[in-house]
């Protein structure tokens, strides 16, 4: 009975805290900003850190909804892109490679051995030339959102001039609501137009860069295991055509969800990251 009472006293098991920072690193564009989330024990039993990519005018906050999920037994990097959120913006032209280049620069400041790689749209490009480049770096690539677009729909994908009166802006939250999917708040509408409208010119060339990349040549050359998710959102036709052309991949249908899936879900989202990076 004494043992039995002893027991009772020993304190109970605490979940894990997750540390959410931003910090700065260098790059061959100038400074990167990322957003970081990592569990408070560290250590050896860590899984393989995850490296979240976001689209042409967005920003690594496109992920802070799931930051906390997944950092609890990993290190999470959301970069801004440069150009993008608050990073250093290139003063040129540039391409896919170019930038996936400066987040190879990235890795190389933290000398990881391995990571696994998220990428949504111009993300899942930059992630694809991550992967055939640093082979034995990149372990496994989810992706979402993959472009593939023909030389006649390239245009459509470019941002229109910015006009005085700001018309622009008002036709580009309105489409951005009627295009959300369920359950996505009002204010990560608000807050991916406003990195939008911040990275003003870098957005408009890295929506350039994105629609030259050659997906057809470039996807089969990924040797990794790589998940295409597909949502009902506007890539839900093409997302088999990526799935076809990644010779490692399978491809998980998410038609309850659509466009801002991570704001509507994060738990969701972070369930199906943790099953894919797991195994």
């Amino acid at each position: 009975m004494i043992q039995a009472k002893h027991r009772s006293r020993l304190p109970l098991p605490q979940p894990a805290s997750v540390h959410i920072r931003r910090s700065y690193a260098e790059s061959r564009f100038g400074q990167v900003h990322v957003w970081t989330a990592y569990p408070s024990g560290g250590g050896f039993d860590e899984r393989t850190p995850l490296l979240c990519l976001h689209h042409a005018g967005g920003s690594g906050r496109f992920f802070a909804p799931m930051l906390r999920e997944l950092g609890a037994d990993r290190s999470v990097y959301a970069i801004d892109l440069p150009g993008h959120g608050t990073s250093d913006a290139p003063t040129a032209k540039f391409s896919v490679a170019e930038l996936a280049g400066a987040i190879g620069d990235f890795l190389d400041s933290l000398r990881l051995r391995s990571v696994d790689v998220f990428g949504y749209q111009l993300g899942s490009l930059i992630g694809a030339e991550l992967a055939i480049a640093r082979p034995q770096q990149v372990r496994r690539m989810m992706v979402w959102g993959v472009p593939g677009y023909s030389p006649q729909d390239r245009v459509t994908v470019l941002p229109q001039a910015m006009r005085e009166d700001g018309s622009d802006v008002i036709e580009d939250w309105r489409r951005a609501l009627e295009n959300r999917g369920p359950g996505v708040p009002v204010n990560a509408v608000a807050e991916d137009l406003a990195d939008r409208l911040r990275a003003g010119a870098s957005a408009a060339r890295a929506a350039a860069a994105m629609a030259e990349y050659a997906v057809g040549e470039r996807l089969p050359l990924v040797r990794q295991q790589t998940l295409v998710m597909r949502l009902k959102d506007e890539f839900w036709e093409t997302a088999p055509r990526a799935r076809s052309a990644l010779p490692a991949s399978t491809m998980l249908d998410l038609s309850d969800y659509g466009q801002g899936f991570i704001s509507a879900a994060p738990q969701r989202f972070a369930a199906v990251a943790k099953e894919f990076f797991d195994r």
